[in-house]
């Protein structure tokens, strides 16, 4: 049971993350100001989300890696206080600024330079969970390292 929280909390945070991050950059690039507001606005309401589901990772995690600290598993644990830090230090407090800038229609430089600090980190998160997502699904034996199939000398690639 504590694996199948494991998996679905890990996958909800990754992918409502993306979607923060996606939402955003489509928003700024090709929609309009209103656009802009509800995403900006909408995203805070979202860590209702978010949140439950990044301590359901984490706690199932620590649980499932009874003790361990090597190999992926020690690869992931390290690489967790950078995701918390970036998500409590940088990601939410410039989601709740930009929220507010968006909802008093304040589109300054100041706006646009958190924004695209927003989107950086963000980035960097999305990356840096994605990396504990493959180590975690090498772990589970639900990929094997260096999975993709390579062809051998004089055999075509295009099938069997």
């Amino acid at each position: 049971m504590t694996r199948l929280v494991h998996l679905v909390a890990g996958t909800l945070a990754i992918l409502t993350i993306a979607t923060f991050w996606l939402s955003t950059a489509l928003s700024e690039l090709f929609a309009s100001q209103a656009t802009v507001v509800a995403v900006k606005t909408a995203i805070p309401w979202g860590f209702l989300l978010l949140i439950p589901a990044l301590a359901a990772a984490g706690g199932s995690g620590f649980a499932l890696a009874k003790g361990r600290r090597g190999g992926p598993i020690g690869a992931k644990v390290r690489r967790m206080p950078y995701i918390a830090a970036n998500g409590l230090l940088i990601l939410i407090p410039a989601a709740l600024y930009l929220a507010a800038k968006a909802r008093a229609a304040e589109f300054d430089s100041l706006f646009y330079a958190v924004q695209a600090l927003e989107l950086c980190m963000g980035a960097v998160n999305i990356a840096l969970l994605s990396l504990n997502m493959r180590d975690g699904l090498r772990l589970s034996g639900r990929r094997r390292r260096g999975s993709r199939r390579i062809a051998e000398p004089g055999s075509s690639s295009l099938g069997p």
